[in-house]
């Protein structure tokens, strides 16, 4: 049976496109119904879109699959952003006030829109994280109904470059597929994953994926820093293709061997590693590969992504995600650089899931940016019944089957959401999905039977109006 209501989700990661659609409860709990994996490492590099064609394609084929295995058409999707070109910048804003002004509402929303134009050379505000406000020599999070002469708003602009922000949307309006909303995937992913106590009490996401890992700072439940670092798992295989073996041949030697820190103890000196039934590696060798690059990863996640004035403040620890979180010792690896021994590995989001996908089930970590973004849709992304064998003759457009446009709506609140406006502002794309109105014209009636006979009667059917339409109107012209 086809799927009636459902939401639909892509996540735009840094090697592969995922394709899930689910239902969302009213208690937050989420059912999967289909979830499409495409490998994109031919048109994306490191989360940035390089290649708009091969990534067209790329998602007109997770859309056909997702209608396939859902037996219905999408009218919309959400979208998750990520990659290399993200990043954050920090800004102020600065308004004087007259003597004795009482600080309102509107003037709060006068220093966000001052900070929302702010220009940047090549650069986009994709969002902004309302850090606090400083009156006088106070820093506020809330300073509406404070009598100042001065106030002052500190923000956290998340940005990203400007072709890829357009090509991004040009892949989406290429392929017919009309954007619902769209969202920062770092973001999607630590509401879905991190508890309210440890965004309050100060933590680090660590998201590592499989060419990027994404660094999250929060504190007192508000973004401190966003960074992501072209540095992933995939670097990992690659040194390990240094000791002659192919990329597939590394890819399984790493799933199945690598560890993130090994103690010299445990492994013997002579001790070798099979690549096949010819082949063997050192397992020495192959150790010292795959622990100097994961030491450089957590370097320059700890020592460079991570604000001095937060580390200290990390009282909710470090919680780790994404596919290299399953690497044995990672947790370890961690604490011995960081000096934090707080640690968590988030395998799947904190919303109870209900699915019969294996990746789902898995629990591995692989699964929780998608899942984000599914729990972040609210509007029903499902459109016209698929039918399983249809006439070939039956051309009829019923009025239900076809999904409304969607209405965005923005959340007025201080703050950040996740959520990327489009290049022309809150408008979202044309939805290419809605049939278009024709001209009412009469009915041509077909026969019941095909063939033969449906040819010989559409001749009759010309020969007759051409006779009746030769025929004067009336007696006096003849």
């Amino acid at each position: 049976m086809a799927a009636k209501e459902f939401i639909v989700a892509i996540e735009l990661g840094s090697s592969k496109i995922t394709g899930i659609a689910g239902r969302k409860s009213a208690d937050g709990s989420l059912q999967v119904l289909a979830v499409v994996r495409e490998d994109a490492t031919s048109c994306i590099h490191k989360g940035v879109v390089y290649n708009i064609d091969k990534t067209c394609v790329c998602l007109t084929d997770i859309i056909t699959k997702l209608k396939t295995l859902l037996r219905s058409e999408i009218s919309m999707v959400y979208v998750g952003i990520g990659g290399q070109s993200i990043r954050c910048i920090c800004n102020s804003s600065v308004k004087n006030l007259p003597e004795d002004t009482i600080i309102s509402q509107d003037i709060i929303n006068e220093l966000m829109d001052n900070n929302r134009c702010t220009e940047y050379p090549d650069l986009e505000i994709l969002d902004v994280a309302t850090q606090e406000f400083k009156v006088d020599t106070f820093y506020q999070a809330d300073p509406v109904g404070i009598q100042s002469d001065k106030i002052e708003g500190n923000f956290l602009n998340i940005v990203c470059r400007k072709t890829f922000y357009r090509n991004l949307y040009k892949c989406f309006e290429k392929a017919n597929i009309t954007i619902a909303e769209m969202y920062l995937s770092p973001i999607a992913l630590a509401h879905s994953i991190l508890t309210e106590a440890e965004m309050r009490s100060g933590c680090l996401l660590v998201d590592l994926g499989a060419s990027t890992t994404t660094v999250s700072v929060y504190h007192k439940n508000i973004l401190r820093h966003l960074a992501v670092i072209p540095l992933g798992g995939n670097n990992i295989t690659k040194d390990i293709t240094t000791l002659l073996m192919d990329e597939n041949e590394a890819e399984e030697m790493k799933i199945k061997y690598a560890t993130a820190i090994t103690a010299p103890t445990e492994t013997e000196p002579d001790a070798t590693l099979p690549i096949d039934d010819e082949r063997s590696v050192s397992a020495k060798v192959f150790n010292e590969l795959v622990e100097a690059r994961v030491s450089e990863i957590i370097h320059n996640v700890w020592f460079g992504q991570v604000p001095s004035k937060y580390s200290n403040r990390l009282i909710g620890g470090i919680i780790l995600t994404g596919g290299g979180s399953k690497m044995k010792g990672i947790k370890k690896a961690f604490a011995d650089i960081t000096g934090i021994y707080k640690i968590r590995i988030a395998g799947t989001v904190s919303q109870k899931v209900t699915s019969t996908d294996e990746v789902i089930n898995a629990k591995d970590g692989t699964m929780c940016t998608a899942l984000g973004l599914l729990a972040k849709g609210d509007m029903n992304c499902s459109g016209a019944t698929i039918k399983p064998t249809a006439d070939l003759f039956d051309t009829e457009r019923h009025a239900g089957d076809t999904a409304a446009d969607p209405q965005r709506t923005k959340d007025g609140k201080p703050g950040e959401t996740g959520q990327v406006e489009s290049p022309e502002g809150t408008q979202c794309p044309v939805d290419k999905h809605r049939p278009e109105e024709k001209p009412t014209q009469k009915e041509l009636i077909v026969p019941p039977n095909s063939g033969w006979w449906s040819r010989r009667y559409n001749s009759l059917v010309e020969l007759f109006t051409k006779i009746i339409s030769a025929e004067p109107e009336d007696d006096t012209q003849r």
